[in-house]
């Protein structure tokens, strides 16, 4: 690891070539590369995660952490790696201070693998529209997590109207186990029936607040084409803000599935004994593993929010992103160009 104090990104680049042939590492089998934009205070869990996801899939990890925007002048602070703390690949953590901050782009660019997809994940609060961000503009999937933010609700209404296909959600991705378990469970009930089954209703236990929660009932409302609902349950939800779920079958036939605090859940059926599944609580290396095996446009993803948010229309949304030069140091916040700093060249980049 080579750490640079006041730095350029110009020497980044050539300290990245320098180890690559000091160490005789080659860029290759590299799948894509992962843009890491995290809080100081979430820096070590987003490092920790990039290296679980880089695991599974081989990328070069870039680390962008903004620290004081307002600070008089601008400063680069990078770290970079070849198989060190952040797996076997490379990787950069660049700390940017001042007016650099607002333009990271110029910094990660140079950086990018060549030929590689681009995928940019926040772990931390993301911008209310991603265009205003270069590096979601330059990305060809997107990742952000609702659950970080105070209030759910509203950050998932706010994903939903900056909604552009390849957004995804941690919080959606959270329900994976549970979307897994609901449909082994109608798959054997449309076994024994030897016919599909068709949803009348039902409900989703836990919290109502939750964003995991709202998706997951958003994802089973597109399913059978009525409304469900996240009511308060009788026993306080896990983590994915999820408790139990109970749907209602035609031929007056009734399923659920109820967490059992231990890692599982219980299912339960018509005319079969009870059934337990695993049900984990993914750490968030897995769930980012997760999202990055696809880089094409997630539909489910998108008939969920539709209806956990009443925003409709999102598949049909342009995959492109134009950027849009907002500077948050403008005390008005309108979103005027920065006639002090230098206009971003990044072009607006097609998004899968």
């Amino acid at each position: 690891m080579t750490t640079l104090w006041d730095t350029t990104g110009s020497a980044v680049v050539k300290e990245l070539a320098a180890q690559r042939r000091t160490g005789g590492a080659v860029l290759s089998g590299v799948a894509l590369t992962l843009v890491v934009v995290a809080d100081e205070s979430r820096v070590a869990e987003a490092e920790e995660a990039a290296t679980a996801a880089a695991a599974q899939h081989p990328c070069r990890i870039l680390v962008v952490v903004r620290r004081q925007i307002d600070a008089p002048v601008p400063r680069l602070d990078a770290e970079v790696l070849i198989g060190g703390r952040l797996g076997p690949g490379e990787a950069v953590v660049m700390r940017m201070y001042g007016r650099l901050a607002l333009h990271a782009e110029s910094v990660v660019l140079p950086l990018l693998a060549a030929d590689a997809p681009v995928v940019t994940w926040w772990h931390a609060p993301a911008p209310e529209r991603l265009q205003t961000d270069a590096l979601a503009v330059i990305a060809d999937r997107r990742i952000t997590d609702s659950s970080i933010a105070e209030d759910h609700v509203t950050a998932l209404r706010t994903r939903a109207e900056d909604y552009s296909p390849g957004d995804t959600d941690l919080a959606w991705t959270r329900t994976t186990p549970w979307r897994a378990a609901l449909t082994s469970t109608l798959d054997a009930v449309s076994g024994r029936r030897g016919d599909a089954v068709r949803l009348l209703g039902g409900r989703v236990e836990g919290d109502p607040g939750n964003a995991s929660a709202r998706l997951l009932a958003g994802w089973l409302s597109s399913r059978c084409g009525c409304g469900l609902d996240v009511v308060e349950g009788p026993r306080r939800p896990g983590p994915s803000g999820v408790d139990a779920v109970v749907l209602q079958l035609d031929q007056d036939e009734e399923v659920a599935v109820r967490a059992d605090r231990r890692g599982g859940a219980v299912l339960t059926q018509p005319y079969r004994p009870d059934a337990t599944v695993a049900l984990p609580d993914r750490p968030l290396g897995d769930l980012l593993g997760e999202e990055l095996r696809r880089l094409d446009p997630d539909e489910p993803y998108a008939e969920a929010l539709e209806e956990a948010t009443g925003v409709r229309g999102l598949s049909n949304r342009a995959a492109v992103r134009e950027h849009v030069w907002l500077d948050p140091a403008r005390p008005d916040g309108n979103g005027d160009r920065d006639d002090d700093a230098e206009e971003p060249s990044s072009p607006a980049a097609p998004v899968a």
